[in-house]
């Protein structure tokens, strides 16, 4: 763990070079699958951290406290007398969870604590990526309806992903290591790209169709993957219940990509299974 931090850091500032180069001008699609592509090794940091209170000659939060430069998630594991100090320790911000070891189902309270934390995403990449937003576009994401169905949408479909905001949607990563796109269009863009798609050669009935909310054409991603043959459309279906942000789904075939990509199933293959057992 002590080599972790680095580690982190140097993860984190790949993702801040690829946002000043779009700053620069370059495209962010395939920025971020070239990233996916060259560094697996993202896979091995580890972001939770689960300690027990009850160590030999120490405890689990002197050594959190030792680890005060590493960026992931820390849960407590208590007895029935610790559990004050982790209540106390949790309001101090030293942990993110406890978890009780005399509970019954202390397995699946665990794994339930650990996927929680796990789908949470990291504070600092977070604000990194939050910067390729336009105000507009975040007030959406933070409607409640819209942000329960983008929730829903990536825990069930992909294991990593990141929300951008030119063009507006989610570029995600499935277990396999298959890329999709999950373009996003606000009610009130809909003419505009409309517009766009009768540019580009598609067809009146299609460009309708994309006006009435069917349908969405995803132009910019063509355009930044430099894709040969017609730009390509997929139904449309609303996000959350408000009526104001449509989304479409796009698969990326690996010949898209600007490299294949090593997905987290394969890597696993290739390292020892894990697993949490009762004792």
């Amino acid at each position: 763990m002590q080599d972790e931090p680095a580690r982190w850091e140097a993860d984190a500032q790949r993702q801040v070079q690829m946002v000043e180069a779009w700053r620069q001008g370059q495209a962010l699609v395939p920025l971020v699958l070239r990233y996916w592509a060259e560094h697996p090794e993202r896979y091995a940091l580890a972001s939770t951290c689960v300690v027990d209170y009850a160590m030999p000659g120490t405890n689990g939060l002197n050594v959190l406290n030792n680890m005060l430069d590493w960026p992931g998630s820390r849960v407590l594991l208590t007895g029935q007398a610790d559990e004050q100090i982790a209540v106390q320790a949790f309001n101090d911000g030293l942990i993110d969870q406890f978890v009780p070891k005399q509970a019954t189902d202390i397995t699946r309270h665990l794994l339930g604590v650990l996927r929680k934390l796990g789908h949470a995403p990291h504070p600092r990449l977070n604000a990194i990526w939050r910067g390729t937003l336009r105000p507009a576009q975040q007030s959406l994401l933070q409607m409640p309806s819209v942000a329960k169905a983008l929730q829903n949408h990536t825990q069930q479909n992909w294991v990593e992903y990141v929300v951008l905001g030119e063009p507006f949607g989610l570029l995600g990563l499935d277990a396999a290591g298959r890329a999709h796109w999950f373009q996003l269009e606000a009610s009130d863009g809909l003419h505009d790209l409309a517009e766009l798609a009768a540019t580009v050669g598609l067809r009146y009935d299609t460009t309708r169709a994309i006006e009435s909310g069917q349908c969405l054409a995803a132009i910019e991603l063509h355009q930044q993957l430099g894709l040969s043959g017609p730009v390509r459309t997929a139904p449309a279906q609303e996000v959350g219940d408000d009526g104001v942000l449509y989304g479409a789904h796009f698969p990326l075939d690996t010949a898209e990509l600007p490299a294949p990509i090593l997905g987290y199933r394969e890597y696993l293959q290739q390292h020892d299974h894990r697993q949490v057992h009762d004792s």
